[in-house]
């Protein structure tokens, strides 16, 4: 089976940026036709957002309280009817511009990949006044499309509430609402299902329709799964199969090498990854296809005219390495995240932030364990965030007020979950770290993960809220990923899309590994770290986990060998030195014995 594309769209897209940063990024990029991913997890952050947008648009803002009945879902519902409402209002007025003159209309189109649209664009710019260019101006006009407002669910944050010491029914649980709250919106685009399978969240989209075919076979709201493996997307997409849903998108990330939360996946690479999607892709759709057609008879639903798409995110940072993953994997598009933290254009972050990041070395951009989650989560060490989260520690007041509650899932010392960033846990943890009886450099190892931890949920909406006035003294707290290193200039939104489409280059760093040796390189940081703990008894992975680990990380550097032959010779040449250096590197971390 062919890959679906739009040949007449953008090749990219904004991935999810924590919960503030990309909130309200279809209102900056969607009238241009770039398609973006919003964060639903904070309803609290979003009513606020909401109301700042009403007001300076001049539409009556009718607060949702906290404490009203289905208020997180409400919140969402009301948000996202909003910003689909101004977003068709601008595609409106661009349609009405004129065209000849450096405006959004003509943003639309010169900002467009090569392709048949553009070169139709350029071609009316070329004719003459009459009623031939009347023509074309009317049809481009009608082509005038907004990118999609695609909306994010962590799967795993999926709280159930307490009130009154009393746990509330589930239905109300963080992403079971959250998932309510877009389903009745009017938007029509995707939402991404991130972190894994929820089954009673998959199982809870049954009670929408806009997530079934309607009588055309057209569907309004579609699924993405962000997966890790092929394995993992056969599984999901066959339990939303078998209840007559169907993924529409399959959007693999590299486990380490992106923003945010990085999930490690056993020393499995990206390349070896996307090569199982391109040779099992048709044996993918089938094999779903088949438990489709069998699901929406159960469900009394008629099937839709379905597709597959492959998309790939996650350290990509040059013109030539997102055209190589679309041609040779066969890939619909390619997400840019870490990149556009420098186009003010794009997302909320402001410019002192962004002069930090511009300035940013190797060193200060580094696998933290700041999350509450207890996973892996990359930051910016002159960040607000992670300087305040030192100055606490110092003071000997660690851990932070929690207000919002969104990653309170810790149950050691209460029934009622609590957050491990809180100074509630970590004055618990403390103490009982000090009258254990472990190994100081064990306690010193314990301690200093402990005290990492941030308020991501108050630090990750800062990004939006210090800018709309509501949190002033917030700290932010930065997403970027290891790729922000290789740039360092604040840009337009123009500049950043030519640099996608290779029209200019905003690469500064002297020497940029490609992104494959670039993920290999995070993964033998990480496996050195996870070894030393291993060695404290702060983990207890075994010799299996870490011989799987090897296997799969030799075996992703034989295919990147073979890979390498597609590649231009002076390129090949330094992939090949670099991924040699690597292996060194890896097997002298890791000799050839039982692990």
């Amino acid at each position: 089976m062919t890959q679906p594309t739009t040949e007449n769209s953008h090749r990219f897209h904004i991935p999810v940026l924590g919960t503030g940063y990309t909130v309200d990024t279809p209102l900056k990029v969607a009238k241009y036709g770039i398609s973006s991913v919003m964060s639903i997890v904070d309803d609290k952050m979003i009513e606020e957002v909401r109301r700042y947008h009403c007001l300076k648009s001049g539409i009556k803002y009718v607060p949702i309280p906290e404490g009203e009945e289905d208020h997180r879902a409400r919140r969402i519902t009301a948000y996202l009817d909003l910003l689909d409402m101004l977003v068709k209002k601008q595609v409106e007025e661009i349609r009405k511009m004129p065209f000849g003159e450096k405006n959004d209309l003509a943003l639309c189109f010169e900002m467009l990949p090569d392709c048949p649209l553009r070169a139709e664009y350029l071609h009316m710019l070329a004719t003459p006044a009459g009623a031939v260019r009347n023509d074309l101006e009317a049809s481009l006009r009608n082509r005038v499309e907004a990118g999609s407002l695609d909306v994010n669910i962590m799967t795993k944050l999926d709280r159930q509430s307490w009130i009154g010491g009393k746990q509330v029914d589930a239905w109300y649980s963080d992403a079971t609402a959250a998932l309510r709250g877009y389903a009745k919106s009017t938007v029509e685009s995707s939402i991404v299902f991130s972190a894994g399978m929820n089954p009673r969240l998959f199982a809870s989209m049954s009670d929408y329709p806009d997530f079934f075919a309607d009588e055309t076979g057209r569907l309004k709201k579609k699924i993405i799964l962000k997966v890790s493996d092929y394995r993992s997307a056969f599984i999901q997409g066959t339990l939303l199969a078998k209840k007559g849903l169907w993924t529409s998108e399959y959007r693999i990330e590299s486990g380490l090498n992106c923003g945010g939360h990085a999930f490690a996946s056993k020393g499995m690479l990206l390349g070896p990854i996307l090569d199982e999607f391109l040779v099992k892709r048709s044996e993918l759709f089938d094999k779903l296809h088949a438990s489709y057609i069998e699901g929406t008879r159960e469900a009394g639903r008629n099937p839709g005219q379905v597709d597959i798409r492959i998309t790939v995110q996650g350290g990509v940072g040059t013109s030539a390495e997102s055209s190589f993953l679309q041609t040779y994997y066969n890939v619909g598009r390619v997400g840019w995240g870490t990149p556009f933290l420098l186009v003010p254009e794009a997302v909320n972050l402001d410019a002192d932030h962004m002069r930090r990041l511009c300035e940013a070395g190797p060193g200060e951009v580094f696998l933290s364990e700041a999350s509450p989650l207890g996973i892996p989560f990359w930051n910016l060490r002159t960040s607000d965030s992670e300087l305040a989260r030192e100055r606490r520690v110092r003071e000997g007041r660690p851990g932070f007020p929690c207000k919002k509650k969104f990653l309170a899932f810790n149950t050691e010392f209460s029934e009622e979950p609590i957050c491990t960033a809180s100074r509630t846990y970590q004055k618990l943890k403390i103490d009982e770290l000090a009258a254990a009886i472990l190994p100081e450099n064990t306690k010193t190892r314990l301690k200093e993960g402990l005290l990492a931890k941030v308020c991501l949920c108050m630090d990750l909406a800062a990004t939006v809220t210090k800018g709309i006035g509501v949190d002033p003294k917030g700290t932010t707290a930065i997403t970027a990923g290891p790729n922000i290193v290789n740039f360092s200039k604040i840009v337009s939104l123009s500049d950043m899309v030519s640099h996608i489409y290779g029209r200019i280059n905003l690469i500064t760093a002297k020497s940029k590994p490609h992104v494959f040796l670039r993920e290999l390189e995070i993964y033998i940081d990480y496996v050195r770290k996870e070894m030393q703990d291993e060695i404290l008894e702060v983990a207890r992975k075994g010799e299996k986990y870490f011989g799987e680990v090897r296997r799969n990380l030799l075996s992703g550097i034989d295919y990147y060998r073979e890979l390498s032959e597609k590649f231009v010779r002076k390129e090949r040449d330094d992939f090949l030195a670099g991924l040699e250096s690597l292996k060194n590197d890896l097997l002298a971390l890791m000799p050839d014995r039982a692990l």
